[in-house]
């Protein structure tokens, strides 16, 4: 990708990350002008928003606090990876479900 690409992409990036209605701002933001670049970010902030709720979900009936405290800290730690990279304007994957984000939202 070439640096004006990046750089026109880079503040939708970082919003995609900041959890479901940030993913969702930065879909309608890039709705009319498609970057690739932005593409590449929403579609890993839209799925570890969805991962979250997922997770959040199925442990919400266990009650405990390592469980939450775990989840909570695997969310968080993806997330700063996600907006650091964004900012340093880079498209790698998020580490685990990554490249899953970029097959089941190839659409966005």
């Amino acid at each position: 990708m070439d640096k004006q690409l990046i750089e026109e992409g880079k503040s939708t990036a970082i919003i995609s990350y900041i959890l479901i209605v940030g993913a969702l701002i930065a879909i309608s933001i890039n709705a009319d002008k498609k970057n690739a670049f932005a593409s590449f970010h929403i579609r890993q902030g839209l799925g570890l928003s969805l991962t979250f709720v997922v997770l959040g979900l199925s442990i919400s009936h266990f009650e405990n606090l390592m469980i939450a405290a775990s989840m909570w800290i695997f969310i968080s730690i993806l997330t700063i990876y996600g907006v650091f990279t964004a900012a340093r304007g880079e498209t790698t994957p998020l580490p685990l479900l990554g490249k899953g984000y970029q097959k089941w939202f190839r659409s966005f």
